[in-house]
């Protein structure tokens, strides 16, 4: 039985006003991210911008500037160089207490304290066992503070978004920390001056990002996930074996380029079906005839491969690595299919030959898409998932409602919702939809979640307008 919560906030009587959102459909957000080959011109290099919704792109994952550039010497090297930094700057206690400020939320506390239920008035909210900022987003954001703390005077620039999601990213524009500007469609690294300070997101960085910015006398602030190193330190072991990486995520999202960044030679999959292709290629389209030819695998993953990419030569010793945001269920697939293909093709005996696989599924990602999969399995009228619509993490999250027939809204803030009984939310697979009398009348039972990269503050935001919109009816009906 839910417990009848007190609504810590007020909630206004009046109507707030909303203004009509113009809709495209499919929506899309580009991202920065570097091209194939860094053009150096007086330590500056041009970088691209692709999308990150696997749509058509102008440049897909970076390599090295020549095949003996040793990428896992120059990220040793930078780590411990005199303007690197990745812990922070002594000021730990009192940013994240101005985070708490920021993005705490009295109703999430409300829900934590009630076993992650609660009634208020017509509307019992269930929230997912595990939800929100992840330990290496909170990380991330925290430093990043810090770095505004230690620099106050100082130019301080961000080399994409540090998190997938728009309230904390507003509020670093608010502090005046700067996106490095994009001039012609390339992001234009000359504005960092000697002395600025240059802070690389949540998903890290490429290798030629990181090269041009080390060659200039700035300060380099480094967020980057260590459970997004631990994927590089993979790639970096299949290259030193020979192995060529299947990554498994979108080639055109900032963490899945950075790794391909530090592989040798990879073929990125999105899904099960391009990971069957593959195989499928390797056993001469004995396993499921999906398969084409040589030249039809390089044109469907021309965005996807390594530069001189060669089926027929790099398919035979495989390693699995992953985006680590993607469904840990379907990466654990790819990883069996792949072995499979392999003691089919070469034999079991020779197996280790030619397949290496070391774990590299996110902790938090894979707790959040558990209590979703506990979520889906309640009593819920309808679900709430909540995080920026370029959120990877967030989009499996709602794959999962979808995939489970439950109602599922996904939104980055609570602005998608009205006016009225109309909502704004995005499909899993990038839809962007618009349906009116969402809200079911009376007594309602809502679940809700929040991806990896949103503060409890947007569910605050997004359940108070619920309650405003329920209090209406409540009104109208009287």
């Amino acid at each position: 039985m839910a417990k009848s919560c007190a609504l810590l906030s007020s909630v206004p009587n009046a109507q707030m006003a909303s203004t009509q959102m113009k809709l495209t459909t499919p929506f899309r957000v580009s991202c920065l991210v570097p091209r194939n080959h860094v053009q150096k011109k007086k330590n500056s290099a041009k970088f691209g911008i692709v999308r990150c919704d696997g749509g058509s792109a102008t440049a897909t994952a970076v390599e090295a500037e020549s095949d003996d550039f040793d990428t896992k010497t120059f990220r040793k090297n930078l780590t411990r160089s005199k303007n690197y930094n990745r812990k922070g700057f002594g000021h730990k206690e009192e940013t994240l207490a101005l985070m708490d400020k920021e993005f705490q939320s009295g109703l999430v506390k409300t829900l934590k304290e009630n076993n992650n239920e609660c009634t208020w008035g017509d509307v019992t909210v269930k929230l997912a066992d595990a939800y929100g900022f992840c330990w290496g987003v909170e990380r991330a954001v925290q430093i990043t503070y810090e770095a505004k703390r230690q620099f106050p005077d100082k130019k301080i620039w961000m080399t994409n978004e540090i998190i997938h999601n728009p309230t904390v990213n507003q509020k670093f524009e608010e502090l005046e920390v700067k996106y490095i500007p994009v001039e012609n469609k390339e992001k234009n690294l000359d504005v960092v001056d000697s002395g600025d300070v240059v802070v690389l997101p949540a998903f890290g960085a490429s290798v030629d990002e990181m090269k041009v910015l080390s060659e200039k006398n700035i300060q380099i602030v480094d967020t980057t996930c260590p459970w997004v190193s631990k994927v590089w330190n993979t790639v970096e072991k299949h290259k030193q074996g020979s192995y060529t990486s299947i990554i498994h995520g979108k080639y055109s999202h900032e963490e899945t380029v950075a790794t391909a960044s530090f592989a040798g030679k990879y073929i990125i999959v999105k899904t099960m079906k391009e990971a069957t292709y593959v195989c499928d290629y390797i056993l001469n389209g004995k396993l499921d005839g999906s398969s084409g030819t040589k030249e039809e695998l390089l044109e469907k993953f021309k965005h996807a491969i390594s530069e001189g990419f060669d089926p027929d030569a790099d398919l035979v010793k495989l390693g699995i690595a992953n985006q680590t945001t993607m469904l840990k269920g379907e990466t654990e697939e790819i990883g069996k299919l792949v072995e499979k293909t392999m003691m089919r093709k070469y034999g079991v005996e020779y197996i280790n030959d030619h397949f290496i696989s070391f774990n590299t599924i996110c902790d938090a990602t894979q707790e959040r898409q558990d209590a979703m999969d506990k979520l889906v399995k309640e009593k819920v009228d309808l679900i709430l998932v909540v995080g920026g619509w370029n959120s990877s993490n967030t989009s499996h999250l709602q794959e999962i409602g979808e995939l489970n027939g439950i109602p599922s809204y996904w939104i980055d803030s609570e602005k998608r919702i009205g006016p009225g009984n109309k909502i704004a939310f995005l499909l899993n697979h990038g839809e962007l939809v618009e349906k009116d009398n969402w809200l079911p009348k009376g007594p309602i039972t809502i679940g809700i979640t929040s991806g990896a990269s949103t503060p409890d503050k947007v569910i605050d935001n997004v359940l108070k307008k619920i309650f405003e919109m329920k209090q209406e009816e409540v009104l109208q009906v009287s």
